[in-house]
């Protein structure tokens, strides 16, 4: 049975992933039965990743087995679908800076999920969480300097070959400046650090001026 499923639902996708903790739910998200599998919605008003698969992201690049650097993980509304999709022989290593939203990111996420290692620490220094290489660096982080973030990262712990998802958030980085012309500086910012960027795409109408960004190394 697939991690990730997508339905069609009076004429909209919906996507919907399999529960790693039936019963459980981690933003009061709808619980659902397919084939006595219990499924998880996800709402991708809530979900920048979300979202973006909506928009034409390919929806395999996070699967059983994977393990995810995932920077600034908030309270973990996706980071629990990305648990669902990596299963219980992956693993997700969610980084926050902020004590309050990393609680309870903790307390809802990490302690129910055994594929969770929570760190309440800064993403400019992956020293501080440095646990193994990685497949998938998921960056969302509202900070002018989120893609050297990114990259600091990536260069640290992202495998050759590995991918990475960036999250830009356009007025975080220049408020005054179109947001298209903010998504392609940062795009040059990934092909001149020697990524290879597969897709840029605009998560309008669910996240207004954000972008993501799906790059390989």
């Amino acid at each position: 049975m697939n991690s990730l499923l997508k339905e069609d639902r009076k004429g909209r996708t919906a996507l919907l992933t399999k529960n790693l903790t039936p019963g459980k739910r981690v933003y009061n998200e709808d619980l659902i039965l397919r084939d006595s599998v219990e499924y998880r919605t996800w709402d991708p008003f809530r979900s920048k990743l979300a979202a973006a698969i909506l928009k034409g992201l390919p929806d395999d690049l996070v699967r059983e087995g994977n393990k995810v650097l995932y920077l600034g993980v908030s309270t973990g509304t996706t980071a629990s679908h990305v648990s669902d999709l990596v299963g219980s022989t992956g693993l997700v290593v969610g980084v926050e800076f902020a004590p309050r939203v990393a609680r309870e990111f903790v307390e809802h996420v990490a302690r129910q999920r055994k594929n969770v290692i929570p760190f309440v620490a800064d993403a400019r220094d992956p020293s501080k969480y440095s646990v193994t290489t990685m497949d998938v660096v998921y960056c969302d982080i509202a900070q002018p300097d989120q893609t050297e973030i990114a990259l600091t990262n990536c260069q640290k712990l992202l495998k050759k070959g590995g991918t990475l998802l960036l999250v830009v958030k356009a007025r975080s980085i220049d408020v005054l400046k179109d947001p298209k012309h903010v998504f392609a500086e940062e795009r040059l910012k990934l092909e001149k650090a020697g990524f290879n960027v597969r897709s840029v795409i605009e998560l309008s109408p669910f996240e207004k001026d954000h972008a993501l960004i799906f790059a390989t190394s």
